[in-house]
């Protein structure tokens, strides 16, 4: 059995730094797509059009029948352990620390065969399994073999540990704590084991309700953070960005604006100061700072940022705001990228109307500021990149991945 996770030691500042390393990154084109599907929560594999055929490793060609016509598609992931081994030493430099390593394979009911880790809390072989694709720390979909059931301590299997991005005894910063949404992360990350939060705010003289509960709980710090001023996120990032494993941006200017509903660019300029230039600022303050920790012990390991459905197809009476996280969108992509050589993980978070005070006028179905916080510390604990919460993003982002021009159009009547 799994043995819980214990708090992790403080580093000795003598001992010199491990320089951050990545399991092995190069794929074929074909497990690219597989990797695609696991950054946002599915484990698929590829079905042969012609004759039938599911088929792993990922290949061009059907191996049956040698079709082209192949097509992905969800599994179960329910099989059995049919044998293991433990793997002592490794060459490569990133799984020197991890070893000793157990692996196996696993037969799935379609009669194909497929190697995985194996999870502390699984019988010997041969047992029932379930099958999990998860990211490994090169961005590259793995397959883990969980029990049939979960255990009480699954999640501090360190495989696990070091595929996700779980808050447990880790730090976070929550850029705007103030928000319903910051609150509500605040309290689920604690929950969810987190050892501390610091909780940004922009403006101290501003007092929300619930708020003065929330700071006085013993984990929460509340610090200075005004993402429209580059001096006040230098000025924190000297002071913690040497400390944070988790970075959540929920920080964001919402105005209910289009183009031509109001003269002037003031509301526009103000989004983007925020939602835009304000994720730039963090990005490039603690950016360096988290890159320089992943290789330590206890390493920096996830990049939060909420955006918005519409940042993937414009609200027309939302139509600056929706610009705003559009921009965003592109620059935490350029984010990922820039991180990913440090095997730190950039989430993107794309929510619907959120139940706040800039959608009060929007009908139900609207997102819960508790749900989101849920949703996002579970995309941390799944080690997913992409996560679309509520049934109007769930929606939206459905139509978006059919035909984004119809959903452009759609859009027009709401």
């Amino acid at each position: 059995m799994i043995e819980p996770l214990k708090r992790p030691q403080k580093r000795n500042p003598i001992l010199p730094l491990r320089q951050p390393t990545l399991p092995p990154g190069t794929r074929s084109r074909a497990s690219k797509q597989m990797a695609a599907a696991v950054a946002e929560g599915r484990f698929e594999l590829q079905h042969c059009h012609d004759c039938g055929q599911i088929q792993y490793p990922p290949r061009d060609a059907c191996t049956r029948c040698l079709s082209v016509r192949l097509e992905w598609k969800e599994v179960d992931g329910r099989g059995e352990l049919i044998s293991e081994t433990l793997l002592h030493h490794s060459n490569e430099l990133y799984f020197r620390h991890l070893v000793p390593l157990r692996l196996g394979l696993v037969r799935l009911p379609q009669d194909i065969t497929l190697l995985a880790y194996i999870h502390g809390d699984c019988p010997p072989a041969p047992t029932p399994v379930r099958l999990q694709a998860h990211l490994d720390k090169s961005g590259q979909a793995v397959l883990v073999a969980l029990p049939p059931v979960d255990t009480p301590q699954m999640a501090d299997d360190r495989i696990l540990r070091e595929m996700t991005s779980d808050p447990k005894f880790r730090k976070v910063l929550v850029t705007d704590a103030k928000s319903a949404t910051g609150q509500a992360l605040c309290k689920t990350l604690l929950d969810a084991g987190a050892d501390m939060v610091w909780a940004g705010v922009a403006e101290p003289w501003k007092q929300p309700p619930g708020f003065d509960m929330l700071v006085k709980h013993p984990n929460i710090t509340v610090v200075p953070l005004d993402l429209s001023d580059a001096r006040s996120v230098q000025d924190l990032s000297s002071s913690i960005g040497a400390k944070v494993d988790i970075l959540i941006n929920n920080a964001e200017f919402h105005r209910n604006t289009g183009i031509a509903d109001r003269p002037g660019t003031e509301t526009a300029r103000a989004e983007m100061e925020i939602n835009y230039f304000g994720l730039m600022r963090l990005a490039q303050y603690f950016g360096p700072a988290l890159r320089a920790r992943s290789g330590e012990g206890i390493a920096a390991t996830a990049w939060v940022n909420v955006l918005s459905v519409y940042a993937l197809s414009s609200l027309p009476n939302q139509g600056t705001f929706s610009a705003s996280k559009a921009a965003a969108l592109s620059l935490s992509q350029t984010l990922r990228a820039e991180m990913h050589h440090a095997g730190i993980r950039v989430v993107n978070v794309f929510p619907g109307p959120i139940d706040d005070e800039w959608t009060q006028l929007v009908p139900p179905p609207k997102l819960a500021p508790a749900a989101l916080a849920k949703s996002i510390v579970k995309a941390l604990q799944d080690g997913v990149e992409d996560i679309y919460p509520g049934d109007v993003a769930q929606d939206l982002f459905q139509k978006w991945r059919l035909n984004a021009k119809a959903l452009e159009r759609d859009l027009w009547e709401q």
